[in-house]
């Protein structure tokens, strides 16, 4: 849970007018939940006068805080698009700002989209102000770092295979994950997936299956191109996704079509537990 107070520095902030007013963060803007307060000011500090832009504006958004590209992504959007209801406005450090701008900024490029100029990280507050800063440097060494996801060119997605060259690409791999996929139409007319993840197998490496599954669930929504190609109907689909961790990075290298009718990779996972790579 976010604590408002680890993250405020003192000195005055922006007082609020009559004008604006408390409302309850509206059940849309998921990203915005359990982050420690459930009312939010309007207007917001994006400028947006009422829930309905709000919740528009914001979907965007709500995409690449579920890529978890930054440990604060969700308390930066969410202190701009439903800030808390204090007798002040409490903005985002610009430290801050430049920290999930360096970490998402590749992300939003990966979907085609640069860093908008209305996220410009100097009309923030410096760190001496009072302003959301981020925690200190000591929070990375209380929490494991995970492999990161990044911004890859999809892999050609294989349907004709024999079982040896899957286990051959087994062996020289770091993890195997089967996915299951599907799509459906939001409200707002857009498509939006949904992400089974089931570790099958870990061919090699520390990382536990959860820590697994969270990581293929990040790169897949990062590379959201990638899905697109995976998911050409409504139907559920089921994949393999094999790759590699180098200098700290998540790359799939192979993406296997599971298919019902298809008995080689069935076998190949089968005969992994016994394999002996060369």
């Amino acid at each position: 849970v976010f604590a408002v107070n680890s993250f405020l520095r003192l000195a005055t902030g922006l007082d609020i007018g009559l004008s604006t007013k408390c409302v309850v963060i509206p059940k849309e803007m998921d990203m915005c939940h359990k982050i420690g307060y459930s009312e939010m000011r309007l207007p917001n500090l994006m400028g947006h006068t009422s829930m309905a832009e709000v919740i528009l504006k914001s979907t965007t958004w709500q995409h690449l805080a579920h890529t978890d590209c930054h440990p604060h992504v969700k308390t930066f959007l969410c202190s701009l698009f439903a800030p808390i209801c204090l007798d002040t406005f409490i903005h985002p450090c610009r430290s801050m700002c430049v920290a999930v701008r360096d970490s998402c900024a590749p992300v939003l490029l990966c979907h085609g989209h640069p860093w908008p100029a209305s996220l410009d990280c100097d009309r923030f507050p410096g760190d001496e102000d009072m302003c959301l800063a981020p925690l200190t440097k000591d929070y990375k060494y209380l929490h494991k770092v995970l492999p990161k996801p990044t911004c890859q060119t999809c892999p050609a997605v294989e349907e004709f295979f024999t079982h040896k060259r899957v286990l051959e690409v087994f062996c020289d791999s770091n993890f195997a994950v089967k996915v299951k996929l599907s799509k459906k139409r939001t409200a707002f007319e857009d498509q939006e997936y949904n992400i089974e993840c089931q570790v099958e197998f870990i061919t090699h490496g520390s990382l536990l299956p959860y820590e697994t599954q969270s990581m293929i669930q990040q790169w897949l929504l990062i590379n959201e191109k990638c899905i697109e190609r995976m998911t050409p109907t409504h139907r559920p689909m089921v994949y393999l996704l094999v790759g590699n961790i180098e200098e700290g990075i998540i790359l799939v290298k192979q993406i296997y079509r599971w298919q019902r009718k298809d008995s080689q990779l069935t076998l190949a996972t089968q005969k992994w537990r016994y394999h002996k790579c060369l």
